[in-house]
Protein backbone atom coordinates (compact mmCIF):
# COMPACT_ATOMS: atom_id res chain seq x y z
CA UNK A 1 0.00 0.00 0.00
CA UNK A 2 1.33 3.41 -0.98
CA UNK A 3 2.26 5.88 1.72
CA UNK A 4 -0.33 8.63 2.19
CA UNK A 5 0.95 12.20 2.36
CA UNK A 6 -1.33 15.07 3.29
CA UNK A 7 0.13 18.27 1.90
CA UNK A 8 -0.44 21.43 -0.08
CA UNK A 9 1.36 22.51 -3.23
CA UNK A 10 2.65 25.74 -1.68
CA UNK A 11 3.64 24.21 1.66
CA UNK A 12 7.42 24.22 1.92
CA UNK A 13 7.28 21.64 4.71
CA UNK A 14 5.29 19.27 2.49
CA UNK A 15 7.79 20.02 -0.29
CA UNK A 16 10.58 18.77 1.95
CA UNK A 17 8.78 15.49 2.60
CA UNK A 18 8.04 15.01 -1.11
CA UNK A 19 11.74 15.38 -1.86
CA UNK A 20 12.69 12.82 0.79
CA UNK A 21 10.09 10.35 -0.49
CA UNK A 22 11.39 10.81 -4.03
CA UNK A 23 15.04 10.42 -3.01
CA UNK A 24 14.17 7.21 -1.17
CA UNK A 25 12.11 5.93 -4.09
CA UNK A 26 9.05 5.45 -1.88
CA UNK A 27 5.68 5.13 -3.60
CA UNK A 28 3.22 7.64 -2.16
CA UNK A 29 -0.05 9.37 -2.90
CA UNK A 30 -0.54 12.98 -1.90
CA UNK A 31 -3.89 14.19 -0.62
CA UNK A 32 -4.20 17.97 -0.95
CA UNK A 33 -5.26 20.09 2.00
CA UNK A 34 -5.88 23.61 0.74
CA UNK A 35 -4.44 25.87 3.42
CA UNK A 36 -5.71 29.00 1.71
CA UNK A 37 -9.29 27.73 1.88
CA UNK A 38 -8.91 26.61 5.49
CA UNK A 39 -9.32 22.91 4.80
CA UNK A 40 -6.80 22.18 7.58
CA UNK A 41 -9.44 23.29 10.09
CA UNK A 42 -12.14 20.85 9.00
CA UNK A 43 -13.19 18.08 11.35
CA UNK A 44 -12.08 15.47 8.83
CA UNK A 45 -8.52 16.79 8.69
CA UNK A 46 -8.37 17.51 12.41
CA UNK A 47 -8.96 13.77 12.85
CA UNK A 48 -5.85 13.14 10.73
CA UNK A 49 -3.59 15.75 12.33
CA UNK A 50 -4.83 17.48 15.51
CA UNK A 51 -2.25 20.24 14.98
CA UNK A 52 -4.14 21.18 11.79
CA UNK A 53 -1.02 21.72 9.70
CA UNK A 54 0.68 19.89 6.86
CA UNK A 55 2.47 17.65 6.18
CA UNK A 56 1.04 14.52 7.73
CA UNK A 57 2.12 11.01 6.78
CA UNK A 58 0.34 7.70 7.07
CA UNK A 59 2.48 4.60 6.56
CA UNK A 60 0.52 1.44 7.33
CA UNK A 61 -0.69 0.95 10.87
CA UNK A 62 0.21 3.20 13.76
CA UNK A 63 -0.22 6.88 14.56
CA UNK A 64 -0.13 9.56 11.89
CA UNK A 65 3.22 11.33 11.70
CA UNK A 66 3.56 15.11 11.50
CA UNK A 67 6.41 17.65 11.32
CA UNK A 68 8.65 17.46 8.27
CA UNK A 69 11.91 16.80 10.12
CA UNK A 70 10.37 13.99 12.17
CA UNK A 71 8.88 12.45 9.04
CA UNK A 72 12.18 12.64 7.17
CA UNK A 73 14.04 11.06 10.08
CA UNK A 74 11.44 8.28 10.10
CA UNK A 75 11.96 7.71 6.37
CA UNK A 76 15.72 7.66 6.94
CA UNK A 77 15.37 4.98 9.61
CA UNK A 78 12.87 2.82 7.73
CA UNK A 79 14.50 3.23 4.30
CA UNK A 80 18.22 3.74 5.05
CA UNK A 81 19.36 3.90 1.43
CA UNK A 82 20.10 6.21 -0.18
CA UNK A 83 21.08 7.90 3.05
CA UNK A 84 20.06 11.47 3.84
CA UNK A 85 22.41 11.63 6.83
CA UNK A 86 26.16 11.01 6.74
CA UNK A 87 27.72 8.18 8.73
CA UNK A 88 29.90 10.07 11.24
CA UNK A 89 28.19 11.55 14.33
CA UNK A 90 29.71 15.02 13.91
CA UNK A 91 28.77 15.10 10.24
CA UNK A 92 25.24 14.02 11.09
CA UNK A 93 25.03 16.79 13.67
CA UNK A 94 26.22 19.37 11.13
CA UNK A 95 23.60 18.29 8.60
CA UNK A 96 20.88 18.42 11.26
CA UNK A 97 22.10 21.87 12.34
CA UNK A 98 21.79 23.26 8.82
CA UNK A 99 18.38 21.65 8.40
CA UNK A 100 17.09 23.06 11.66
CA UNK A 101 18.16 26.61 10.82
CA UNK A 102 15.42 26.45 8.22
CA UNK A 103 12.86 24.00 9.56
CA UNK A 104 13.01 24.92 13.26
CA UNK A 105 14.07 28.58 13.36
CA UNK A 106 13.02 30.42 10.19
CA UNK A 107 10.25 28.70 8.27
CA UNK A 108 7.84 28.36 11.24
CA UNK A 109 7.74 32.17 11.51
CA UNK A 110 6.57 32.58 7.89
CA UNK A 111 3.76 30.05 7.53
CA UNK A 112 0.18 31.19 6.74
CA UNK A 113 -1.13 30.80 10.29
CA UNK A 114 1.59 33.18 11.56
CA UNK A 115 1.01 35.68 8.76
CA UNK A 116 -2.73 35.52 9.40
CA UNK A 117 -2.18 36.10 13.12
CA UNK A 118 -0.04 39.16 12.37
CA UNK A 119 -2.85 40.50 10.18
CA UNK A 120 -5.73 39.67 12.50
CA UNK A 121 -4.17 40.44 15.89
CA UNK A 122 -1.71 43.24 15.06
CA UNK A 123 -3.38 44.60 11.90
CA UNK A 124 -0.21 44.37 9.85
CA UNK A 125 -0.80 44.98 6.15
CA UNK A 126 0.72 42.89 3.37
CA UNK A 127 3.91 45.01 2.97
CA UNK A 128 4.56 44.75 6.72
CA UNK A 129 4.02 40.99 6.66
CA UNK A 130 6.37 40.65 3.70
CA UNK A 131 8.97 42.66 5.64
CA UNK A 132 8.55 40.17 8.53
CA UNK A 133 9.07 37.24 6.16
CA UNK A 134 12.10 38.90 4.57
CA UNK A 135 13.70 39.45 7.98
CA UNK A 136 13.50 35.82 9.07
CA UNK A 137 14.32 34.49 5.61
CA UNK A 138 17.43 36.67 5.47
CA UNK A 139 18.51 35.62 8.96
CA UNK A 140 18.35 31.94 8.02
CA UNK A 141 20.03 32.28 4.64
CA UNK A 142 22.80 34.48 6.05
CA UNK A 143 23.56 31.88 8.71
CA UNK A 144 23.66 29.08 6.16
CA UNK A 145 25.75 31.17 3.78
CA UNK A 146 28.34 31.62 6.53
CA UNK A 147 28.29 27.91 7.34
CA UNK A 148 28.84 27.00 3.68
CA UNK A 149 31.57 29.54 2.99
CA UNK A 150 33.53 29.69 6.26
CA UNK A 151 32.92 26.24 7.74
CA UNK A 152 31.99 24.27 4.65
CA UNK A 153 32.69 20.68 3.69
CA UNK A 154 34.09 20.06 0.18
CA UNK A 155 31.50 19.09 -2.39
CA UNK A 156 28.80 20.57 -4.58
CA UNK A 157 26.03 20.37 -1.96
CA UNK A 158 25.72 21.29 1.72
CA UNK A 159 27.78 18.33 2.94
CA UNK A 160 29.66 16.68 0.12
CA UNK A 161 28.15 15.58 -3.17
CA UNK A 162 25.18 13.51 -1.97
CA UNK A 163 21.90 15.18 -0.97
CA UNK A 164 21.14 15.31 2.74
CA UNK A 165 18.45 16.67 5.03
CA UNK A 166 20.35 19.96 4.94
CA UNK A 167 19.96 20.24 1.17
CA UNK A 168 16.27 19.40 1.34
CA UNK A 169 15.67 22.15 3.87
CA UNK A 170 17.92 24.67 2.12
CA UNK A 171 16.24 24.22 -1.25
CA UNK A 172 12.79 24.58 0.29
CA UNK A 173 13.80 27.92 1.77
CA UNK A 174 15.31 29.17 -1.48
CA UNK A 175 12.31 28.08 -3.54
CA UNK A 176 9.99 29.79 -1.07
CA UNK A 177 12.06 32.98 -1.27
CA UNK A 178 11.85 32.86 -5.06
CA UNK A 179 8.09 32.37 -4.98
CA UNK A 180 7.89 35.53 -2.86
CA UNK A 181 10.34 37.20 -5.31
CA UNK A 182 12.96 38.03 -2.70
CA UNK A 183 16.42 39.10 -3.82
CA UNK A 184 18.94 36.32 -3.12
CA UNK A 185 22.02 38.04 -4.52
CA UNK A 186 23.63 38.23 -1.06
CA UNK A 187 23.67 34.43 -0.76
CA UNK A 188 25.67 33.04 -3.70
CA UNK A 189 26.74 29.81 -1.98
CA UNK A 190 23.19 29.10 -0.85
CA UNK A 191 21.74 29.69 -4.31
CA UNK A 192 24.50 27.65 -5.97
CA UNK A 193 23.70 24.65 -3.76
CA UNK A 194 19.96 25.09 -4.30
CA UNK A 195 20.41 25.20 -8.06
CA UNK A 196 22.56 22.06 -7.93
CA UNK A 197 19.82 20.35 -5.93
CA UNK A 198 17.17 21.34 -8.44
CA UNK A 199 19.13 19.53 -11.15
CA UNK A 200 18.36 16.31 -9.26
CA UNK A 201 15.13 14.72 -10.49
CA UNK A 202 13.86 13.91 -6.99
CA UNK A 203 14.06 17.61 -6.07
CA UNK A 204 12.74 18.98 -9.36
CA UNK A 205 9.74 16.62 -9.44
CA UNK A 206 8.72 17.68 -5.92
CA UNK A 207 8.90 21.44 -6.69
CA UNK A 208 5.79 23.32 -5.52
CA UNK A 209 5.13 24.76 -8.96
CA UNK A 210 5.13 21.26 -10.46
CA UNK A 211 2.24 20.09 -8.29
CA UNK A 212 -1.35 19.82 -9.62
CA UNK A 213 -2.64 22.44 -7.20
CA UNK A 214 -0.13 25.00 -8.43
CA UNK A 215 -1.09 24.35 -12.03
CA UNK A 216 -4.75 24.90 -11.15
CA UNK A 217 -3.90 28.14 -9.29
CA UNK A 218 -2.20 29.70 -12.30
Amino acid sequence: MAVKLFGFWRSLAAYRVRIALNVKGIDYKEYPVDLLKGEQFTDSYRAVNPQMVVPALIDGDGPVLGQSLAIMEYLEETHPQPALLPAAPRDRARVRMLAQIVAADAHPLMVPRVRNYLADEYKLDEPARLKWIQHWNSAALAAIETQLTQYGVPGRLCHGDAPTLADICLVSQVVGARIFKFDLAAYPAVTRVADECLKIEAFARAHPLQQPGAQAAH
